[in-house]
């Protein structure tokens, strides 16, 4: 059970005792009612510690959570709330809360046809019955495909990845000509340009798989799992898209846009780490240091006629190779 359900457990424990004027609660009483609760939930020994339990007192009574409890100590020794009508399921919200909440609501419904998201429909039901949400129509629309292929693999692989699992994956490249089997370490998941991406490692390497080209997946209970503890953020510093290079290191990329297009680059980056080299009459000149591939060269290459690759000479010429070959297209 996760850390944050067990501290909800134990809060909602604690309210109730605190609620009842009819018994007297030490802090060890309160302990062994923590302690209790989780026992019935997970159905193991589980021991609260006095600790935990105080700084759960402290976090209710605190703006925290926004519980503001008023926790008092009577008799030296004795918890009970001093306002005997208090509940932390009683916490009234305002207008601005409730106008919030249903914004929230509005964005979260647009995942509602991702197989990952279909048991929060009840949940979202739930929520907008109990705040007397207002429907409308969506005022934030985030860019989604949700008829890709793969998306049914997402619950999979995200449990997987939750516990540890060795995968056995049915696979084929678009390059390939028959299906291959990989055993995997499933280490994250990443969306990128409105496709969906497993990072794992095969064979000792980190390798990524399109979920649109798996075709079946399998768990491997009995194989020992191998995690990475790969962060995402630091995986992907020097990267724009999801090939990523052990080998390669990030190189600065020097490229100077026209002025019409200028202002889009700037007030949306390529990379984290674009910086302004110099600004021309006609335009700006940009560096950014990343990785040279596929995505990169797709980026570059979007931008027409409107940009133009300084350094490094190679991805210079590559470009003008694809430049001249593409316009053969159209002669």
């Amino acid at each position: 059970m996760s850390s944050n359900k067990n501290a909800l457990i134990r809060y909602k424990t604690l309210d109730k005792c605190l609620s009842n004027r009819f018994k007297k609660y030490t802090l060890d009483d309160l302990i062994d009612e923590c302690s209790e609760a989780l026992f019935e939930f997970e159905g193991k020994e589980a021991y609260v510690s006095k600790r935990t339990v105080q700084a759960d007192l402290q976090n209710m009574r605190s703006e925290k959570f926004g519980y503001e409890a008023p926790i008092e100590v009577y008799e030296k020794k004795y918890y009970r709330y001093s306002d005997p009508e208090y509940s932390i399921h009683n916490i009234s919200v305002n207008e601005n809360d409730l106008k919030a909440m249903n914004n929230a609501i509005q964005i979260l419904k647009q995942f509602k046809d991702f197989s990952m998201f279909a048991e929060m429909n009840g949940v979202l039901q739930k929520l907008e019955n109990s705040i007397h949400s207002v429907q409308q129509k969506s005022i934030i629309h985030l860019d989604k495909n949700d008829r890709l292929k793969g998306l049914e693999f997402i619950d999979v692989l995200y449990q997987s990845i939750l516990e540890k699992k060795v995968l056995d994956i049915t696979y084929k490249s678009f390059s390939a000509i028959d299906f291959n089997q990989f055993v995997v370490h499933p280490q994250f998941l990443k969306e990128y340009n409105n496709r969906w991406f497993l990072f794992c490692t095969k064979q000792g390497k980190i390798v990524n798989l399109a979920l649109d080209r798996m075709e079946q997946i399998n768990v491997l209970d009995e194989e020992i799992y191998e995690d990475k503890k790969i962060d995402p953020d630091n995986f992907f510093s020097e990267v724009i898209g999801v090939t990523v290079s052990e080998r390669q290191r990030g190189r600065n990329i020097i490229f100077f846009v026209d002025k019409l297009n200028a202002p889009y680059v700037k007030t949306k980056p390529f990379h984290h780490s674009q910086v302004v080299v110099e600004e021309k009459k006609g335009g700006t000149i940009f560096k950014i240091c990343v990785q040279i591939n596929y995505e990169l060269e797709r980026l570059l290459l979007g931008f027409g006629d409107s940009l133009r690759v300084i350094q490094p000479e190679s991805l210079r010429q590559r470009l003008i190779q694809k430049f001249n070959k593409a316009l053969k297209h159209y002669e």
